[in-house]
């Protein structure tokens, strides 16, 4: 069985309602190691940050797949939420948010493909550089 990310306070990675399950917030963590730190820069190429956005995004998905007896899968993506800790002057907060999007897209297929909002922001947890949360429809 998959381990669901490490909370990182008082909360739950991930709670079920339903077909639907909602994560927390996920920051690019192993197991419980921020292995990404500091603000996006306005400068850099956004693949800079490709792997940072695709950690945080399948912690939660893992988060949201704990969940799920042996029989169910994880069929779908309603709601997307990227988090971007970005400095003065970054504007491609939904291209950064792209990855997200692809990686779910390659590990669900076109159901992976969300609503979606990307969101800058002046800090996260720990000094992370994203934070990806999301609702999994559930078949």
């Amino acid at each position: 069985m998959t381990r669901p990310p490490v909370p990182q306070g008082n909360y739950v990675p991930a709670k079920r309602h339903g077909d639907l399950v909602y994560t927390s917030g996920m920051t690019p963590r192993d197991n419980g190691v921020l292995m990404f730190t500091g603000a996006v820069s306005a400068t850099a190429p956004l693949e800079t940050y490709q792997a940072a956005v695709e950690l945080a995004t399948k912690n939660a998905l893992t988060a949201a797949r704990v969940l799920l007896a042996s029989h169910e899968r994880v069929a779908g993506i309603l709601s997307l939420t990227v988090y971007i800790a970005a400095e003065q002057g970054f504007t491609a907060h939904a291209r950064l948010a792209d990855f997200a999007s692809a990686w779910l897209q390659r590990e669900i297929g076109d159901e992976g493909i969300a609503c979606r909002a990307a969101i800058g922001v002046a800090t996260l947890p720990g000094n992370a550089p994203v934070e990806v949360q999301l609702v999994a429809i559930i078949a």
